[in-house]
């Protein structure tokens, strides 16, 4: 089935992308960067590095902006989706959702109104082995903001590895945080992955932290030859 992607460049829509390129040919990755930096629906930090990470991956991507007002932001990601079904002969769409009723829902419901079949590869899949899973696989990922108590200004700009998994195991029993970020807690960058011909090396980047909230933003970077 000839597919697209939801991608965020983030860990979620990254190993989403694996995962559906195992069974389905995958045509064009779609972004939508929204001007609200707090949008219900879209992933914010770096998402302007997705041009890069579809260069890298080899796909074409369909962007698109968006106000990310509520409710009315699902107007924009139907215009774009109608722009793929018509460019690329899309039959299915594919996302990140684990756990997001709000998220899995509104694009269902797009996804039907277009006809066009709504994959969730990850869908309910236990968040700590999603996480190992990405370390066991070679993905190479960034924390890239972090929105709520106890993350704090250290763990930005970390790779995800054995350590950081192990802390945000510990963050889970202790608070009730998601560990994979999917109640907005985190979000991430993938610079490598399996299926990347290129990896992302970062030659600039600047923190900003306040109040339990804070983002690692990418401000230049550059393909490199794996």
């Amino acid at each position: 089935m000839r597919m697209s992607v939801l991608f965020s460049g983030g860990k979620d829509s990254s190993l989403a992308l694996s995962k559906a390129k195992e069974f389905h040919e995958v045509v064009c990755l779609i972004s939508l960067v929204s001007e609200n930096p707090e949008s219900y629906m879209f992933h914010v930090p770096n998402i302007e590095l997705t041009s890069m990470q579809a260069e890298a991956i080899g796909l074409p991507l369909l962007q698109g902006r968006t106000k990310g007002e509520k409710e009315k932001e699902l107007d924009d990601l139907k215009k774009i989706l109608r722009a793929a079904k018509k460019k690329f002969r899309i039959e299915g769409v594919v996302t990140g959702a684990i756990k997001s009723i709000y998220q899995a829902s509104r694009i269902r419901r797009i996804c039907h109104e277009l006809d066009l079949w709504c994959y969730n590869p990850l869908w309910l899949k236990n968040q700590i082995e999603l996480l190992n899973e990405l370390v066991e696989n070679n993905f190479k990922v960034v924390i890239s903001g972090v929105f709520a108590f106890p993350l704090d200004r250290s763990f930005l700009g970390k790779m995800i590895d054995g350590d950081i998994i192990k802390r945000l195991q510990e963050f889970m029993e202790r608070y009730g945080l998601n560990p994979a970020g999917e109640g907005g807690e985190l979000e991430t960058t993938v610079l490598d992955a399996p299926f990347f011909k290129k990896r992302i090396e970062i030659l600039d980047y600047e923190v900003s932290y306040r109040d339990n909230s804070g983002i690692f933003r990418i401000k230049n970077a550059r393909l490199v030859d794996k």
